[in-house]
């Protein structure tokens, strides 16, 4: 299945989250016919980082949107397990700090967009401008409704420098939101997580829901798409979202750079060396033909 088809929104498409089901889970039936699958597509992710990090001219932008127990900390922890962590980091976008909000509303995340060569996740981001402003009015509309059309500029000048720009939703019901809560607090290892706003929260959800339409069709372009991942099963959110980096990276056509040094020069050094070694440890093993060669002159 190509997963970036079926779970794109298109630019100017509609879109209503209660229409999408949550629980979908496409040709698998459970996790454990989907784990091979999950398995192959992170060896490929680490193959395709790896060659993204050689390359160094193009970085790429992963953010991670969703409600309260949505997955988010579980999309970094599962699928991008196999990388090599020198080229991935990642930024959580809480709430401003006071030089944040000293700040226009893009400053903080300018700040964290990746180099080149790496791969930076955004947990929430540049995005909460237009959600949680916007559902408990922090912002009037005048202001939050004009930075849908900054996010579009901000994310077009990413991708005219290089950045690859990929957005997931991550789709779950009220339902599943309250069966993880239940694992929270069942879970002593799972109690930290525990917050008073993930039920404070929880009664905003129409509003949240409403707002997070709004910010997907108003910035979903060709080159910084929005997807929607059912994410009821979290198995088959990791199974999307990792075949979507994937054919997004293998689109990039990657390039291992070729040397700068000189081969040829090198391979001659490295057998001089490899000579001059193996001559020692044979010394160093049969002593007894470093006392025929006799003493060791010095200049």
């Amino acid at each position: 299945m190509d997963f970036r088809k079926r779970f794109v929104v298109p630019p100017g498409g509609k879109l209503k989250l209660a229409d999408i089901d949550s629980a979908y889970k496409g040709e698998h039936e459970s996790h454990q016919t989907a784990a091979p699958e999950i398995v192959r597509n992170t060896e490929a992710l680490a193959h395709l980082q790896y060659k993204l990090y050689a390359e160094g001219r193009r970085s790429l932008l992963v953010v991670l949107q969703g409600l309260d127990a949505s997955g988010k900390d579980g999309v970094i922890r599962h699928i991008f397990n196999s990388v090599n962590p020198q080229g991935v980091n990642v930024t959580c976008f809480k709430q401003p700090s006071y030089e944040e909000l000293g700040h226009d509303f893009l400053w903080r995340a300018h700040c964290h967009v990746p180099i080149n060569g790496d791969i930076m996740i955004f947990n929430r981001s540049h995005y909460e401008g237009v959600l949680v402003v916007r559902v408990h009015n922090i912002v009037p509309k005048a202001i939050w409704s004009t930075r849908y059309d900054r996010i579009c500029e901000f994310e077009k000048l990413l991708t005219q420098a290089g950045t690859r720009v990929l957005k997931f939703y991550l789709h779950i019901s009220p339902e599943e939101q309250l069966t993880r809560f239940k694992e929270r607090l069942e879970n002593p290892h799972r109690n930290w997580k525990i917050s008073n706003s993930d039920y404070t929260e929880r009664e905003y959800w129409s509003a949240y829901t409403a707002a997070f339409e709004d910010a997907i069709r108003e910035t979903t372009t060709t080159d910084a798409p929005w997807y929607v991942i059912p994410s009821n099963h979290k198995w088959f959110r990791d199974l999307a979202i990792s075949s979507i980096l994937i054919d997004t990276l293998d689109e990039m056509k990657l390039q291992i750079p070729k040397p700068s040094a000189d081969l040829k020069a090198i391979r001659l050094r490295y057998h001089s060396a490899k000579i001059e070694q193996d001559k020692h440890q044979r010394l160093d093993e049969h002593p007894g033909e470093r006392t025929k060669q006799g003493p060791t002159r010095t200049p």
